[in-house]
């Protein structure tokens, strides 16, 4: 029988399904049923029948109609997140787009939920067209064609917004109606069916916009939470839209740009910064287990390299770990041990993380002066790649402080942090897992940007690769949340081994949020939802809210003079006596 894992505020909740014709209202209910069948007050919850809620895929936060059949947009397995519908409008608002003041942040937000006109293109720049044919020049455009799984509705949305915003500049040659339409076309979530492969990022992502417009002009198919897939003209009259009917130029400004790079750049960088900050607090408690010193995070060490990913880094681990603010039991417990330094991957977090944070930073700076260009060729390509090089290293430290969770040489912790090992086998293939999702983004992390082929007949002889380096980034990124969300539930069970003693406030704040929605590991059982209910806690930045109000209370109560050395404390006048002056040559 096929069951479906549902998200309540904070409770897993598996539904079995004996019919899958019944529909997504029904799965919700039932999922309801059961969360206030396990609460004494019935989870403040009086009546199920009178609750609205909203449904939605947990990847990606796509939502789901209510009247869709199970059967139609699930598979066996799938997670679901069942949200007050108050709440979900609540948390909805508008975006006006000017060109200019468009971030990466707020166009991950969107998404949840001369040369052109009187020529050919490319090769046939040459060739003048007679004007009672511009019409079905501009038409033809749409040739283009991608290949693959098409994007994700909340990618789509990024993607149509992002386009809009760069026409909203007023530098394309556009008409106010086709963008009217355009932005008709956003605020119902009438989304073209854009195939993820296909662009090699010449002037820009000529195939996969190509689909977009497709979709907007009535061609092609298209979604909406209306109507599902379904033909691109028939979705637009479901929603009173009408198609773009493009005049000249137009078919050029809507297809040549790189928004579908920086759109799924954007995705990338906004989801490796959050994992990145989440990073130093799981790697803080896997220091705890492993019974580290939190002395390697002194100020006055990292203000002699003043770094600014590593100050901040070391700053977040003196925050958490043992101090006058929050003293941990588990540190006193072994304060005069012999030991006299712990291994790279753990006192080195602020020089590893660091680097990644200050990697996260430089691409954002040029996403976002990307995001509010009026440009057609991509320049954002080279920093996606050194995005995806810098937030591997995330995944790659982590898997060795997995490995020394482990080992029991290395720990003093249980085989495998398991009871009865040989009999269970705890966390052996959890780790196995990480070490092969590590192995992989060393592949993923070889350069796109150094791959360059010529198309267009060699006028356009040298591309970018731009749209692969997106897509291989964000697939890079995805990975070092599953293996830190690996690495956090192996911490969390290490605790439980060193019970009673506890650890510092924060962490155990940290602590009690992972066993929220995943109990401790006394014998073998199937591990997957696990995985995955903890990687749902990282994507909704869950455990750094938990543990940020810690650290910005802690940074706020620094005493100046135990704050990092800043470089411009430093006077850079000449000597009031003088010296001898040494010429390089």
């Amino acid at each position: 029988m096929p069951r479906y894992t549902v998200h309540i505020r904070d409770e897993w909740l598996a539904v079995p399904c004996r019919d899958p014709t019944y529909t997504i209202q029904w799965l919700g209910y039932e999922a309801l049923k059961r969360y206030t069948k396990n609460k004494p007050d019935n989870g403040g919850i009086n009546a199920v029948k009178d609750i609205r809620f909203v449904a939605r895929r947990c990847q990606g936060q796509g939502l789901l109609d209510g009247d869709d059949t199970i059967e139609d947009v699930l598979e066996d397995n799938d997670f679901v997140e069942i949200v007050h519908k108050q709440h979900a409008l609540s948390s909805l608002q508008n975006l006006f787009l000017d060109g200019n003041s468009l971030t990466s942040t707020d166009l991950v937000n969107l998404g949840r939920v001369v040369y052109g006109i009187t020529t050919g293109f490319g090769k046939f720049a040459r060739t003048v067209i007679p004007v009672h044919k511009l019409k079905y020049s501009t038409f033809s455009f749409f040739s283009e064609y991608c290949v693959g799984n098409p994007l994700s509705p909340e990618r789509t949305r990024m993607l149509l917004a992002l386009r809009i915003n760069v026409l909203a500049k007023g530098y394309s040659g556009i008409s106010l109606e086709t963008l009217h339409r355009m932005i008709q076309a956003f605020n119902a979530s009438c989304l073209s069916f854009v195939p993820e492969k296909g662009t090699v990022g010449a002037s820009g992502d000529l195939a996969p916009l190509s689909h977009l417009a497709l979709g907007l002009m009535g061609e092609g198919k298209m979604w909406s939470p209306k109507s599902g897939w379904a033909d691109a003209k028939y979705v637009l009259e479901a929603h009173g839209l009408k198609p773009i009917s493009l005049k000249p130029k137009e078919g050029l400004a809507l297809i040549n740009g790189t928004q579908m790079i920086t759109s799924l750049g954007a995705e990338a960088v906004e989801r490796a910064q959050a994992i990145a900050r989440q990073a130093d607090i799981i790697a803080a408690i896997t220091l705890e287990v492993l019974k580290g010193t939190s002395k390697a995070f002194d100020s006055d060490i990292h203000a002699l390299r003043p770094h600014p990913g590593q100050i901040e880094v070391a700053m977040r681990f003196r925050a958490l770990l043992d101090s006058d603010h929050h003293p941990s039991e588990i540190a006193e417990s072994h304060r005069f041990c012999d030991r006299v330094q712990d291994a790279y991957t753990m006192r080195c977090c602020p020089q590893v993380h660091g680097i990644v944070n200050d990697t996260i930073d430089f691409t954002q700076k040029i996403i976002n002066t990307e995001i509010n260009s009026a440009t057609d060729n991509p320049v954002s390509f080279t920093a996606l790649d050194f995005l995806a090089i810098g937030v591997h290293e995330l995944a790659a430290i982590s898997e060795r402080r997995i490995e020394r969770l482990c080992n029991p040489s290395l720990s003093e912790l249980p085989a495998f942090l398991v009871n009865e090992g040989g009999l269970n086998s705890g966390f052996m293939i959890a780790h196995c897992t990480a070490a092969s999702l590590v192995s992989e983004n060393k592949v993923l992390c070889h350069p796109s940007s150094v791959d360059s082929l010529s198309t267009s007949a060699a006028t356009e002889d040298h591309v970018s690769m731009g749209g692969w380096a997106a897509r291989k980034a964000l697939r890079v990124v995805e990975h070092v949340e599953q293996v830190l969300a690996i690495e956090l539930l192996a911490a969390c069970q290490g605790i439980e081994f060193l019970r009673p003693l506890r650890t510092t406030t924060p962490l155990e704040k940290v602590y009690d949020l992972v066993r929220s929605v995943v109990k401790p590991w006394i014998k073998d059982r199937f591990m997957s939802p696990d995985i995955e209910a903890v990687h749902r806690l990282l994507l909704d930045q869950k455990v750094w809210n938990v543990a940020q109000p810690y650290i910005e209370k802690y940074n706020m109560e620094l005493l100046p003079e135990s704050r990092p050395i800043s470089p411009t404390a430093f006077s850079l006048d000449p000597p009031a006596s003088p010296r001898k002056r040494i010429r390089l040559e």
